[in-house]
């Protein structure tokens, strides 16, 4: 299939179905780097909840886009693209080989299609789309009158989208629509290779129950409680899955049985969304068995 070695890859799959382990693997047979395709794993703070690889393992293995702001930060899909450029230009001067992997999607879709450059937001209008936001419904309405189609493709709550919609019309004049049109989005990354790791759904939900009830006596209960005595509810690692079971534990809504089922229950649903994301967004995938780091490998190395 691929007949020139390749330096980058991405390992993709569902939730609980060893990406990172089989990631680092991979990386130490050889010698890569690792970047966190997670958005969760970016928080400090946030490790048991995340999944997140243990001390150990990032010691062995060096890994990007891990602990990298406080869990009251702001990280968006832009500042991963950003991050990516900068790992992928740092781990080519080295000579290393990369391997993205995680289960945020989206950010993968991102660097494959790329974004449309956003033009300058000046303090006037941050301030004037501020004030809109007051009543979200009301700047929904605005949108719906600034450019229907725009706001047909969103929700009425997506605050960050009916925000950015705002920005781009305030600083351009033209609605997002014809902005985006005129500025077609680029693709970040070239030819890579992206692994999709296989389970059944039965597999997986086993998986899940094991994982879950490995986090809980990790201490998964008491790092929501810290975080949120530090944080409150309002950051947005609050609505995570495993984040929102636990609040609702802590608010005596469940049973420690009922938490660990509701978690396992969301966390299928999650991969069932990411399986058809990956068979329907992502082309060329190339599906491997659990564990088989032997064609990734391969391909790191040159191989087909």
């Amino acid at each position: 299939m691929y007949n020139c070695p390749m330096r980058e890859i991405a390992i993709v799959g569902p939730t609980a179905s060893g990406k990172s382990a089989l990631a680092i693997e991979i990386a130490e047979r050889s010698g890569a780097s690792i970047l966190s395709l997670d958005s969760l794993a970016i928080y400090r703070e946030i490790d048991i909840v995340s999944a997140k690889p243990s001390k150990e393992e990032l010691r062995r293995v060096p890994h990007f886009g891990v602990d990298l702001i406080d869990p009251d930060g702001y990280f968006s899909v832009q500042q991963y693209i950003e991050l990516y450029r900068e790992v992928s230009q740092r781990v080519e001067r080295e000579g290393k080989p990369l391997i993205i992997v995680g289960g945020t999607l989206f950010y993968l879709k991102a660097l494959l299609t790329g974004l449309s450059p956003m033009p300058h937001f000046s303090p006037q209008c941050r301030e004037r789309v501020e004030g809109i936001l007051e009543s979200l419904e009301g700047a929904y309405r605005l949108l719906q009158e600034i450019d229907p189609p725009f706001a047909a493709r969103i929700t009425r709550s997506d605050r960050y989208r009916i925000e950015k919609g705002l920005l781009i019309h305030c600083a351009t004049g033209l609605p997002p629509t014809l902005y985006f049109q005129s500025h077609p989005p680029r693709p970040v990354v070239g030819e890579l290779p992206i692994f999709a790791i296989q389970y059944s759904p039965q597999e997986l939900r086993e998986r899940l129950k094991v994982r879950t009830r490995k986090m809980v006596e990790a201490g998964l209960i008491d790092e929501i409680f810290s975080l949120e005595k530090r944080y409150g509810r309002g950051i947005r690692p609050m609505g995570a899955i495993g984040v929102v079971e636990t609040l609702d534990y802590l608010d005596g809504k469940y049973t420690l049985k009922e938490l660990q089922e509701r978690i396992v229950t969301n966390s299928a649903r999650l991969g069932k969304r990411q399986r058809t994301f990956i068979r329907t967004q992502l082309e060329g995938v190339i599906p491997i068995e659990p564990g088989d780091y032997r064609r990734p490998l391969a391909l790191l190395r040159g191989g087909s």
